[in-house]
């Protein structure tokens, strides 16, 4: 039943693609991950969501997933540019620990996260474990495409064709959000190698060719990319951001690690930037500006369990929009998308509890179900294989589970599958689940049975006064009461 033609939307052609593998059968994917020296925001995790969706879209699709997220535990700067300070080191000084024990601190917490929101396992290898392969990077490379200042290596992007076609910034003075270094030839020009300092040390230094330093940020990507999913590979992503500065200097290290010649190594045929499709999720936007890490206390996943938000109501307010539009977040928002996930949860459970026997585990293009399920499994597949339209693919799936008098086994098992792609765990959660305890609430469960116990004994003796109270008194402390609702309360989110 899946066998609608894969199109993807390629930023760097700024087309939609069939979608072609390099290798018959299988797809590999690199998507940028996280520096890991503080905290992931929520409009990170979306990155995450996204990738995720489209790996499970490539596994529906009937490939072999490989499927690479790196993590950056040193070289990343406090800006896009080659100035300021290196992130791991700032954040090591303010907490007093080592550059080490922070990024694997942050690593852990970032696992985490993916877990709660659902996110298949990954390969997530470190920079720092290839140092040395991004040092043989910058030596074949060197002669050809780069030059030396005190401050390090650095990349003349005048020595590649097309620079900045990704980015679609290119002017005569460069790209503009880049600040000049005394020097740079180019003003777009991009540090290989970061000298330390005279009479400076950081944690994580090593020695090279152009002193003892660390690498530039962009060049972790190309040299893990290269040695874990091979050039060209399939597909490469990340967030809108990353399509400006830090990909374009990405494809432009690929082109000089590829090409012999320039006039060889034009965009025209996107092979030669490293990935035959890139691809890019839209901002999260948040109107408050609690969005940024500089802002102090900002809205990471943990905030919105804390507040009772069960993680997959975030995820599912990612897939309402389209991966490639803005997406506003709001409390507001993501309560409706908490009450959607919640009539999912129940639809499912519905057709689940009629089954005599769990659904049989069959092979996508041998389903046996009834015409009308066959038919939204086939609309399910055309949305979401049209540059991953989760939008439409979760009105299909609740379209689905709102349908009358059909064998539950067709539901369940088409329901299931579906959800491979959508990934909100709808076969093993419980609508129970997602009543999370809000960290402000003054009351606990014990205490909200105990409550209940006596209302339910008011009740049965008519004094339905003192009923009333008890029901108030659980409303005021956060709680609504759900009279002949099997699951008998939830927390009220503000």
């Amino acid at each position: 039943m899946t066998d609608a033609p894969l199109k993807l939307f390629n930023s760097l052609t700024r087309s939609i693609e069939v979608f072609e593998p390099v290798h018959p059968g299988e797809a590999r994917v690199y998507s940028c991950g996280p520096t890991v020296y503080n905290y992931q925001h929520i409009g990170n995790m979306r990155a995450y969501v996204f990738a995720d969706t489209l790996g499970r879209t490539l596994q529906w699709k009937g490939y072999k997933l490989t499927h690479v997220v790196n993590i950056t535990d040193v070289g990343h700067l406090t800006s896009d540019a080659d100035e300021g300070e290196d992130k791991m080191e700032r954040m090591a000084q303010r907490e007093g620990k080592s550059a080490w024990d922070i990024a694997k601190f942050y690593q852990a917490d970032f696992e985490q996260d993916l877990a709660r929101l659902n996110v298949q396992p990954k390969q997530h290898p470190r920079a720092t474990e290839y140092v040395e392969a991004m040092i043989d990077w910058g030596k074949s490379i060197a002669d050809k495409h780069c030059y030396e200042l005190e401050s390090g290596l650095y990349f003349d992007v005048s020595t590649v064709a097309d620079y900045g076609r990704l980015a679609r910034a290119v002017t005569e003075d460069g790209e503009g959000r880049i600040e000049s270094v005394e020097g740079k030839r180019n003003a777009a020009d991009f540090a290989i190698w970061r000298k330390t300092p005279a009479g400076e040390t950081r944690q994580m230094e090593w020695d090279s060719p152009w002193g003892r330093g660390a690498p530039g940020w962009h060049l972790e990507c190309s040299v893990m990319g290269e040695a874990l999913l091979g050039f060209p590979f399939d597909i490469h992503t990340g967030g809108i951001d990353h399509r400006e500065i830090h990909h374009p200097n990405e494809i432009a290290q690929n082109q000089a690690f590829c090409c012999n010649a320039k006039e060889d190594g034009g965009l025209d045929d996107p092979r030669n930037s490293g990935a035959k499709i890139w691809m890019h999720n839209n901002f999260l936007v948040e109107r408050s500006g609690k969005m940024s890490k500089s802002s102090g206390e900002f809205l990471r996943l943990q905030l919105l369990v804390d507040k009772g938000y069960h993680p997959l109501a975030y995820r599912l307010m990612c897939l309402q929009a389209h991966y490639r539009s803005e997406l506003e977040f709001s409390w507001e928002g993501l309560g409706a998308a908490l009450t959607r996930l919640k009539r999912m949860v129940m639809g499912f459970a519905k057709w689940h509890d009629q089954l005599r026997q769990p659904p049989r585990e069959v092979p996508g293009d041998s389903w046996e179900y009834e015409r009308v399920t066959r038919d939204l499994v086939a609309r399910f597949d055309a949305a979401i294989a049209q540059d991953l339209n989760t939008a439409e693919a979760l009105t299909v799936l609740e379209e689905m589970l709102a349908l009358k008098k059909v064998a539950p086994e067709c539901i369940v098992t088409a329901a299931v599958k579906m959800d491979s792609v959508l990934g909100l765990g709808l076969g093993k959660l419980q609508r129970a689940d997602l009543r999370i305890r809000p960290i402000s609430a003054t009351i606990n469960e014990t205490e909200i049975d105990t409550a209940l116990a006596s209302r339910k004994e008011a009740r049965a003796a008519k004094d339905f006064a003192a009923s009333d109270a008890i029901r108030d008194e659980l409303g005021a402390a956060g709680v609504e009461v759900m009279d002949g609702d099997p699951l008998g309360w939830e927390w009220k989110l503000a």
